[in-house]
């Protein structure tokens, strides 16, 4: 590695675009250059950002001007029909960076302080690393240039691994701690989200699932297509399966089914599937797309038993308690049980940890969504605590290639 050209001294928001325009050029060089719309939206991106922000195309483009003055980005016009400024990142080549110092280093600026596993997870898709030793080799490669790029920070209590930051600029710190570290932090107050009481969270989550139904259906109704999620479809067989099963089986429904999409690959496999949705535009979006399925609006916190049947076969609670506190799961999770048939499975996917994020942005619309996260024990004991048997849970790290962020936890039980 060649020395750095000179010292550089980034901003919070310096980092996040020069750590977006880094990114781009590696994952969809088709869209780069980047106009200011589109550096904007890279930096905003709910997905493989810590932390996340919501910065304007006027705050961008100052940004961008300010890197200019220091040849840290240049400028390019772009002619389809009408000449289109456009910004491509040249730090890389001005520092000499190595194409493994450049993927790390974009992942640092993007999402701060990472332990060596995670960034051989998160660079994938900017450079193959073969493995763990070659991220700490060429860490440790950084961290004794002159001046050095990434440093060693101390163990935290419950970390295995240290973590690493970069030195372009100050990482933000929370209580001694990188601010990204702060999502993993046990004291945060998950009971937060009713601060202003259960009806008004339930009129956030309404108006912002309304706001991105269109966006979210566009998105993500095909995600359970061509194996992207093997773990999900696997265990949504096993469910379609059951529904088949010529004693216990019988009708399914999902509670917050979205746009439909899990209900109705439970159809396709032969399951006699029902979607039931909080929100009005999200059962719009569904009956559009599946026209031959069945959804209806409704609270999952008041599921009746359906008609023809004596219970559920299953009941499925696909990421749909996650905007509930932790107060609020028991009642939850007994209403989800009270309907279900004997030998009826529970199925529950939400998001491992032990804090609440907040989405200011969804799909590029302004929403105001807090997302509760659970820890597997809490969960398992709530599922046992209401009387069911035979429970199973498995926790699966993030699909960065999906551009997930978090890891999940999927639970199934049944009732005797």
């Amino acid at each position: 590695m060649s020395q750095p050209a000179d010292l550089v001294d980034l901003t919070a928001e310096e980092q996040r675009v020069l750590g977006a325009l880094l990114e781009k050029e590696v994952t969809v060089p088709g869209s780069y250059p980047m106009s200011v719309n589109a550096v904007t939206t890279a930096c905003n991106q709910t997905s493989s950002r810590e932390p996340q922000t919501s910065y304007d195309e006027a705050d961008v483009h100052r940004v961008l001007r300010a890197l200019k003055e220091r040849d840290l980005v240049a400028v390019t016009w772009q002619d389809s029909g009408r000449r289109t400024l456009k910004y491509v990142q040249t730090i890389a080549a001005r520092q000499d960076w190595a194409p493994d110092e450049r993927a790390l280093l974009t992942v640092l600026l993007l999402r701060g302080a990472q332990a060596p596993g995670a960034l051989k997870t998160r660079t994938e898709r900017l450079h193959p690393f073969l493995d763990r030793s070659e991220v700490e080799a060429c860490l440790a490669r950084m961290a004794t240039a002159e001046p050095p790029l990434v440093i060693q920070q101390p163990k935290r209590p419950r970390e295995q691994d240290h973590r690493w930051i970069h030195l372009l600029g100050p990482v933000e710190q929370a209580g001694g701690a990188p601010a990204s570290s702060a999502r993993l932090d046990p004291a945060v107050d998950r009971e937060s989200v009713l601060a202003a009481g259960a009806e008004a969270r339930d009129a956030k989550v309404r108006t912002s699932y309304g706001a991105v139904a269109a966006s979210y259906a566009e998105a993500l109704s095909d995600e359970l297509l061509d194996d992207r999620q093997p773990f999900e479809t696997w265990l949504l067989d096993r469910v379609a399966a059951h529904a088949a099963h010529p004693v216990v089986g019988g009708p399914v429904v999902e509670v917050g089914c979205g746009p439909g999409h899990t209900t109705a690959y439970l159809a396709s496999a032969g399951a006699e599937a029902t979607g039931i949705d909080l929100t009005p535009e999200m059962v719009d979006q569904a009956r559009r797309r599946f026209p031959d399925g069945h959804y209806e609006v409704g609270d999952l916190r008041r599921l009746m038993r359906p008609v023809g049947a004596a219970g559920w076969a299953a009941v499925l609670a696909w990421y749909s308690l996650i905007h509930l506190a932790p107060s609020e799961l028991p009642e939850a999770v007994a209403s989800l049980v009270r309907p279900l048939a004997a030998g009826g499975w529970l199925v529950l996917g939400m998001h491992c940890g032990s804090t609440v994020r907040n989405n200011p942005t969804w799909f590029e619309h302004e929403i105001d969504l807090d997302f509760v996260f659970n820890e597997p024990a809490e969960v398992v004991a709530l599922v046992q605590g209401a009387g069911l048997v035979d429970v199973e849970w498995y926790r699966r790290g993030p699909i960065t290639a999906r551009g997930e962020t978090t890891e999940r936890l999927y639970v199934v039980a049944r009732k005797a």
